[in-house]
């Protein structure tokens, strides 16, 4: 097996890459869509189409992303020769993922009180809350390219 996933390196990490975009690709659109919906009057078109939307985004791009990512991030981390000393930064790296995959799983609660009309939140919240997935990527990215410890 960790001879076939050596081999196949270029081509996992390649996957990997593909979902990391598309998983954040969604995580920056989420919210941003919770700032139009704080602002729509419950029971309208305009909010059933949010409601739609989220949903969509939700179960056809940003969960099958991150579940995507995992796994490929996974098959990359038992190739040999990868996690080799120092190590400090993919411990760091991985936390700030954890810290996103629960980011998801709250931007999932919140689409399900949009759901039941039930928002508490007010459209400042959401964009303040919009500037969380960009921030950690940043410092995700600066990790895994400088490994810095």
């Amino acid at each position: 097996m960790k001879e076939y996933l050596a081999h196949h390196y270029l081509f996992i990490k390649s996957v990997h890459i593909i979902f990391v975009i598309s998983w954040m690709a969604a995580l920056f659109y989420q919210p941003r869509l919770y700032v139009y919906h704080a602002a729509a009057t419950p029971g309208s078109e305009l909010y059933a189409t949010l409601c739609i939307m989220e949903k969509r985004l939700t179960r056809i791009i940003m969960t099958p992303a991150m579940l995507l990512t995992f796994v490929s991030g996974i098959l990359l981390l038992m190739v040999p020769g990868i996690l080799v000393s120092p190590m400090g930064w993919i411990h760091a790296k991985l936390s700030l993922v954890m810290i996103l995959a629960g980011y998801h799983g709250i931007l999932i609660r919140w689409m399900k009180l949009f759901q039941s009309e039930k928002n508490k939140h007010s459209q400042r919240f959401y964009r303040l809350i919009n500037e969380i997935a960009p921030l950690l990527m940043i410092f995700v990215v600066f990790l895994v390219v400088m490994k810095p410890f």
